[in-house]
């Protein structure tokens, strides 16, 4: 499908510019930014970054000049920046949301400040590109309903492994592959290094001197060799991983297999393998799950590093076959067939989840956003009274596990969402290894994020079941 050629039949006859605004100037802002003066027919108006030095610093490094810059402190400073053909630089997303513009794309990082900047620009009719996942995870599928009102669109970003999987889950089905499992890579490739015996994963490298028969060359042994690998000692999901794939599920309906996912070391071509159901030698209890793997390469083989998958069903055996002689991986039997994108591209990609909802009315994520799956935490300690959850490096709140679980309205007796739980205070005792429950916590002060959760709890009642 050519989506440029698709992208142009739809300006035919007019001359528009899709206008965006970014919040949040950081990594992949900056990256959008850069790309976005790129992208044909798409222009950044306005940059809104609590730190304003941070902001010009972006727009700078992206190819803009000071003259193409002005630091706006009022709407009125910034309405005329824009009307000089200037990008407006502010600090105050909510006022950015009202600004001439088409679509906010959303980069803070920040739940509570997404929520709130997401709410603004829906209410304000404009298109939300939601690159913060940690609110998507939340509350996507009642921003998606609240934009759907408004007659806008609330989407998660190309760039971003969420959207290109679901892209890639929309693709097969479209061609009527059947996908019995979808997925995303670790961010880090576990790579084997025979002469020195070691294998590098999160930039370090941990001794295997025996670790060449766990390595193994075929994809029939992949099973087997699962348990040798489970021993290095790296961790094997993130937060930020489970997060992804609980958006994934919220988007498509695929549902994860286990809580914590089986996430197994494997490499490229055992996925067929090992992500099909377990009554034909896979892990899975069945089809339409979404998990992850851990790359397991030599130095000189393709890094997946980031990279989403779909396993397939081959219309039949022989076409199966027919892929596998193309360089697919294929399990033995040519059944199953690995389908992946390696590579995603962060802010580089972002204007095409902008245009396609300016432009075509569309997400870039499934139709049908419904709360299927809630991120949550178990503890992994003893947890005492006064204690403060806070959120530390790769998003990791100290004493809590992530986990996949059934969606559940709020309640005493229900998990508490893993973002909503930072700077949470424990009430009372909780035990190592007990899913946290909102009877152990008391939550911040009411922000946007938990009120808009609680209207999602009430809009989707009838698809959760209180228990």
């Amino acid at each position: 499908m050519n989506l440029e050629e698709i992208l142009r039949l739809r300006r035919q006859n007019t001359v528009m510019t899709v206008s965006a605004g970014l919040v949040g100037a950081g990594e992949f802002g900056a990256c959008f930014i850069a790309q976005a003066r790129r992208t044909p027919h798409f222009a950044t108006r306005a940059i809104c970054d609590r730190d304003l030095g941070r902001a010009r610093t972006a727009a700078l490094t992206g190819g803009f000049s000071d003259g193409d810059l002005a630091r706006c402190g009022s709407e009125g400073e910034a309405l005329a920046a824009i009307e000089r053909g200037q990008v407006a630089l502010v600090a105050d997303a909510e006022m950015m949301a009202r600004l001439p513009i088409d679509v906010v794309v959303e980069a803070t990082g920040d739940p509570e400040g997404a929520a709130r900047t997401a709410l603004a620009a829906i209410r304000n009719r404009r298109h939300v590109v939601m690159v913060t996942k940690e609110t998507e995870v939340v509350i996507g599928p009642i921003l998606a309903e609240l934009a759907r009102r408004q007659g806008v669109v609330h989407t998660p970003v190309d760039g971003d492994q969420p959207s290109l999987l679901i892209g890639l889950i929309g693709w097969a089905r479209t061609l009527g592959l059947p996908v019995v499992a979808a997925g995303k890579s670790s961010e880090s490739d576990f790579v084997w290094g025979d002469e020195a015996g070691t294998v590098t994963a999160w930039e370090r490298a941990a001794d295997a001197p025996d670790f060449r028969n766990a390595f193994g060359d075929r994809d029939s042994e992949a099973q087997a060799l699962l348990a040798a690998r489970a021993s290095l000692p790296f961790p094997r999901t993130t937060v930020p991983d489970l997060c992804e794939m609980g958006i994934v599920a919220n988007h498509t309906g695929f549902m994860p297999d286990r809580p914590e996912l089986h996430a197994p070391i494997a490499r490229t071509i055992e996925l067929p393998s090992l992500f099909r159901p377990a009554s034909e030698g896979g892990l899975l209890s069945g089809a339409g799950r979404i998990d992850m793997f851990n790359c397991l390469r030599r130095p000189d083989e393709l890094s997946f590093a980031g990279g989403v998958f779909v396993i397939v069903e081959a219309p039949d055996l022989q076409s199966g076959r027919l892929f596998a002689a193309k360089g697919m991986p294929a399990s033995s039997d040519g059944r199953y067939v690995l389908l992946h994108n390696p590579v995603h591209l962060l802010g580089a990609e972002a204007p095409m989840s902008a245009l396609s909802a300016a432009l075509l009315g569309a997400s870039t994520g499934g139709g049908d956003v419904r709360p299927r799956v809630d991120l949550v935490a178990r503890t992994n300690r003893d947890m005492a009274v006064g204690e403060t959850l806070a959120m530390g490096a790769r998003h990791v709140i100290d004493g809590l596990d992530p986990l996949l679980v059934p969606a559940r309205p709020l309640g005493p007796h229900q998990a508490v969402p893993y973002y909503l739980a930072t700077n949470a205070t424990i009430v009372r005792p909780v035990a190592r290894g007990a899913i946290l429950i909102g009877a152990d916590v008391e939550l911040p002060p009411d922000g946007v994020l938990l009120a808009l959760r609680r209207e999602q709890d009430a809009h989707f009642a009838s698809d959760m079941v209180d228990v």
